[in-house]
């Protein structure tokens, strides 16, 4: 019983932590666009010049 004293409050930072870190990623703009590095694969010129 004296171990869940210690296991909530920390999976209760864990869960802040995480979704602090998921909110600071989508503010930066890191999930705007997810399909332009897929089409960038496909457009790339690997013939030199």
């Amino acid at each position: 019983m004296e171990s869940l004293l210690l296991l909530v409050p920390l999976s209760v930072a864990l869960v802040l932590l995480i979704g602090a870190v998921f909110w600071r990623a989508l503010q930066s703009g890191q999930f705007d666009d997810l399909e332009r590095p897929a089409h960038d694969v496909l457009d790339d010129d690997d013939r030199p010049r």
